[in-house]
């Protein structure tokens, strides 16, 4: 009986979990790049009570008597799968279509990868150095920040398909500036590791980084100008997912409150 009530807490708790995610995707559903984050669960130690022997007559069974601890969860999986692309007025906002991610040069000097297109020119030492919104320097294909002239009007910026940087200058001429957005791929999205905002790192499971300008055999992404990537959070099979938690809950408590009646019937058959 008391491995009913432990069983039971567990799908509780991994319920608990499962509804938080939730919550975090709908949170969310406005967050630019947000990729939809889906727990996965997994069943605990099963406890044999028969083996495959183990009969009153000692005859040979087919199959032994095993009954299961109960749940716990086994991972919380980002699903990459491509947003919608939002129309915007920002001439430095981009989006990407297919499977690269943005390098960004994290303040530690790590590098981090995200979907968030949404950058701004923003004035740096150099001169006017592409970056987020929260200040971090966006990676050209060599991994350098990217630069303007001191002469040059950020909005007459233009970005090309392939992430090529230029501008038109007063004569009306297009000038490009040999620098490219970066655009990196993994063997595996969802081993990244997730820190703050919608920023990512390399992890051994993500696998190395795959420069898609110098990496044969990538696919390549496009970037698109002026728009931007929105999450991929579906709202009504959130919503669904968010009843089937529920209910699941309201079940797992329901075996508790049997289990407990049970115990306290067979307590009170001294008496």
């Amino acid at each position: 009986m008391m491995r009913a009530l432990w069983s039971a807490a567990s799908g509780m708790r991994a319920q608990q979990t499962n509804v938080d995610s939730i919550s975090n995707n709908l949170a969310n559903v406005n967050t630019v790049g947000y990729k939809t984050e889906k727990p996965e669960f997994k069943s605990l130690l099963y406890q044999t009570l028969q083996s495959e022997t183990t009969t009153a007559n000692g005859a040979q069974k087919p199959i032994s008597a095993q009954v299961g601890l109960g749940t716990r969860v086994a991972s919380i999986t980002s699903h990459f799968r491509q947003g919608p692309m939002l129309d915007t007025e920002s001439y430095s906002a981009v989006a990407i279509e297919g499977n690269g991610l943005f390098g960004i040069n994290g303040v530690d000097g790590e590098a981090y990868y995200t979907r968030n297109g949404d950058f701004y020119w923003s004035q740096g030492a150099n001169g006017l150095t592409l970056c987020t919104s929260e200040g971090y320097q966006v990676m050209d294909t060599n991994g350098n920040e990217i630069i303007l002239p001191d002469e040059v009007d950020a909005s007459m910026v233009s970005i090309s398909s392939d992430g090529a940087i230029g501008y038109t200058n007063p004569e009306r001429v297009y000038v490009p500036l040999n620098q490219s957005i970066g655009l990196w791929q993994f063997n595996n999205d969802a081993g990244l590791s997730k820190i703050s905002g919608t920023y990512y790192v390399e992890t051994e499971a993500s696998g190395a980084p795959m420069n898609e300008a110098n990496t044969p055999g990538l696919q390549r992404s496009s970037i698109r100008q002026g728009f931007l990537e929105g999450s991929n959070v579906q709202v009504a099979d959130e919503m669904v997912n968010m009843i089937v938690a529920q209910r699941a809950y309201e079940l797992n408590s329901r075996a508790i409150t049997t289990s407990d009646t049970m115990l306290e019937q067979a307590n009170n058959l001294k008496r």
